[in-house]
């Protein structure tokens, strides 16, 4: 036979959880002389459309048995799916064993992740493991020479487009294309059920780690213009970029993506009105406040140049208010968890601002994992979930913080788990005022953050610096005195830390030298 004859379509078999446009697809394959068999609900719901179709036990003589767990598992069906249609000892193989040729297969699984996210039971949720599905989506995949498979619902219309052109027939091209979305489909499956096991047993790091992605968009380019990328969204729902509506404004770009995304996680730690301010991935300017439109003018102070051409997350409603201060600074996007119809209004006159909603905001404190790319692997690691509050801080030096340095300790602490190392942030009111990122040398990021808040206060028209009177968060310990007297020079009164240096005793002395309060967290915030 043909390559052409072999793909035309007489008899297809359909077993579908998703019935979505079913009764059209249904319709089409009657009309065209093709023999539906089907099962339980899609042959009920193809009956009921009027559609002629043929039970799976009746093509099999073998009814379905043990509520539903065998029924296509048969060499009737799948010797009719995998024998290849060139070959003769196949083609007898069928003749001596009256098995019947199936052209389609179109199949949808059995809704495991539906199942889980909705909070099914163990019992439950092994029911909603589907077996004969993926068997028989592999072995009409493997002989895609002649057999054309369906997972997708979005696929019927091509499917039907290339029958109607094709005298009930498909092409070579779609039937490979259709394969490797088969066998991408069920490799995405059985990811997540190996995911959910290692779960259930309490295996974090399983000794073979799967991870599977729906691609939700191609992009221009990735990083830089040279570099080809796509968005992939994974089944974790936590409210965030990947999960939100784009209500505005171009398609968001590779570095538009990564850098909400670091803007969205960094105001969720907070729970007054926080507003962040991020440039490639680092924040440039953050602050809490009365109103997100206070905030929003406390964090813009920090640093108004960088700010140009940022993101902006928010983690209450986004108002008009606020919505009119940003909208008169050029921003590449506005996060928020919801948007007010006067904000919308008011923004909808940047067009090509992207503004995006995520009806909600994700804990700071849930769990989750974390992971980066390697030449030949990846590491994979638990989400940096960690805070600390007031009980958590062990004061080392003479003197203590006041309750106002004491609450901006932890403000800034908080910010600088979200600045990329060596990080340093110096903060006043609830508000950056300096922050000095990704430096090879600590000393050199306090330096910057210190330089910062000089450039701040001349564009803010005032004379001093703004870290005078603040206080100053590291991310990590300080293994020298040097970055401390120079956070002590910048003007910063009170001092937040990991600790944990071999040289923490020179450190401290330095501090009361200098009339610093500082305390140390035991927890260290890199982020790289």
């Amino acid at each position: 036979m043909t390559d052409s004859q072999s793909s035309r379509i007489t008899r297809a078999l359909i077993s579908v959880s998703d019935k979505q446009n079913l009764e059209k697809l249904g319709k089409f394959l009657s009309e065209s002389g093709v023999e539906i068999l089907s099962t339980g609900g899609s042959a009920k719901a193809l009956s009921d459309a009027g559609i002629p179709v043929k039970e799976v036990g009746d093509h099999t003589g073998f009814p379905e048995i043990m509520n539903g767990r065998v029924k296509t598992l048969h060499p009737k069906i799948h010797g009719g799916i995998l024998a290849r249609r060139s070959d003769e000892t196949h083609l007898a193989a069928m003749r001596d064993h009256d098995i019947a040729p199936i052209d389609m297969i179109v199949v949808n699984l059995y809704p495991f992740e539906e199942t889980v996210a909705a909070g099914a039971d163990f019992e439950t949720c092994i029911e909603n493991i589907d077996i004969g599905g993926p068997s028989l989506i592999r072995a009409a995949a493997k002989n895609h020479e002649s057999i054309t498979v369906i997972t997708d619902t979005l696929d019927y219309d091509a499917v039907i487009a290339e029958m109607k052109e094709n005298e009930g027939a498909t092409t070579p091209e779609l039937r490979r294309q259709l394969a490797a979305r088969a066998y991408a489909k069920t490799a995405a499956y059985d990811a997540a059920i190996a995911d959910w096991f290692a779960k259930q047993n309490g295996d974090e790091f399983p000794q073979r780690h799967t991870l599977a992605g729906n691609r939700a968009q191609i992009m221009r380019y990735g990083e830089n213009p040279h570099q080809s990328a796509a968005f992939y969204r994974t089944a974790d729902d936590r409210p965030g970029v990947a999960t939100a509506s784009q209500l505005q404004g171009k398609e968001l770009s590779y570095n538009n993506l990564n850098d909400t995304d670091a803007a969205f996680e960094l105001v969720a730690e907070f729970s007054e009105p926080a507003v962040a301010i991020i440039k490639h991935a680092n924040p440039c300017g953050v602050a809490i406040g009365n109103s997100l439109s206070d905030a929003y003018n406390r964090a813009l102070k920090c640093d108004p140049v960088s700010a140009f051409g940022g993101i902006i997350a928010v983690n209450r409603e986004l108002d008009a208010d606020a919505a009119k201060e940003m909208a008169e600074l050029f921003l590449e996007v506005i996060i928020a968890p919801e948007v007010t119809d006067a904000a919308k209004e008011i923004l909808a006159a940047k067009k090509n601002l992207r503004v995006l909603a995520t009806n909600g905001m994700p804990a700071s404190d849930e769990p989750g994992m974390t992971l980066k790319m390697l030449a030949g692997g990846y590491l994979l690691q638990s989400r940096d979930a960690a805070h600390v509050t007031a009980g958590d801080l062990k004061t080392v030096t003479k003197r203590e913080p006041s309750e106002q340095e004491l609450a901006d300790l932890i403000f800034a602490f908080t910010v600088c788990k979200h600045v990329k190392s060596n990080a340093i942030v110096y903060a006043k009111d609830g508000a950056t005022v300096g922050i000095g990122a990704g430096q090879m040398s600590r000393v050199d990021s306090c330096r910057i953050a210190a330089q910062k808040s000089a450039d701040a206060a001349e564009a803010a028209g005032e004379g001093d610096p703004l870290a005078i009177g603040s206080v100053v968060a590291s991310d990590a310990f300080f293994p020298f005195a040097d970055g401390l007297l120079t956070a002590a020079a910048a003007g910063a009164t009170a001092v937040i830390q990991p600790g944990g240096s071999i040289r923490d005793d020179e450190v401290i002395a330095a501090a009361d030298d200098n009339d610093l309060a500082m305390v140390l967290t035991g927890i260290r915030h890199f982020r790289h």
